[in-house]
């Protein structure tokens, strides 16, 4: 293998791995405001992601991919709200463990590694394409 196309197959997976971690991401700024709907019962928990190394015996590199989905074990919010349905003796209401700044800021944070990613594969897309150019 050359090694554009090992440039290209570890950008690959780091697009891949990113892809993941948008769709969580999304799934957390989504459920952001999903309460539970019996009194005390939980609400939505946020959602974390974790990547690995693979090793690519065949290209001789090491690829990214998703390690896990898990959950985030920090402490519900609550708020005082006797008169919803989900408020426990007390009134209060648990809150999704979801900080949509913090999301946004992890969203950022994906899309610009999943460009950076693209870019790779544009660069050594364009260095086979004048190599062939130059061979002609």
């Amino acid at each position: 293998m050359t090694e554009f196309s090992k440039a290209m197959s570890i950008a690959a997976s780091g697009m891949l791995a990113q892809n993941m971690r948008l769709r969580v991401i999304s799934e957390n700024i989504a459920n952001a405001e999903s309460v539970g709907t019996a009194p005390g019962a939980d609400p939505y928990r946020r959602q974390t992601v974790s990547f690995r190394n693979k090793l690519d015996r065949e290209l001789g590199v090491n690829l990214v991919e998703l390690n896990k989905v898990g959950r985030d074990k920090a402490a519900f919010p609550t708020v005082n709200d006797p008169s919803h349905p989900a408020a426990d003796a007390d009134g209060r209401v648990k809150m999704p463990n979801v900080n949509s700044l913090i999301e946004l800021m992890d969203l950022r944070q994906a899309q610009r590694s999943y460009q950076a990613n693209l870019r790779v594969i544009d660069v050594a897309r364009t260095m086979v394409s004048r190599t062939i150019e130059l061979l002609r």
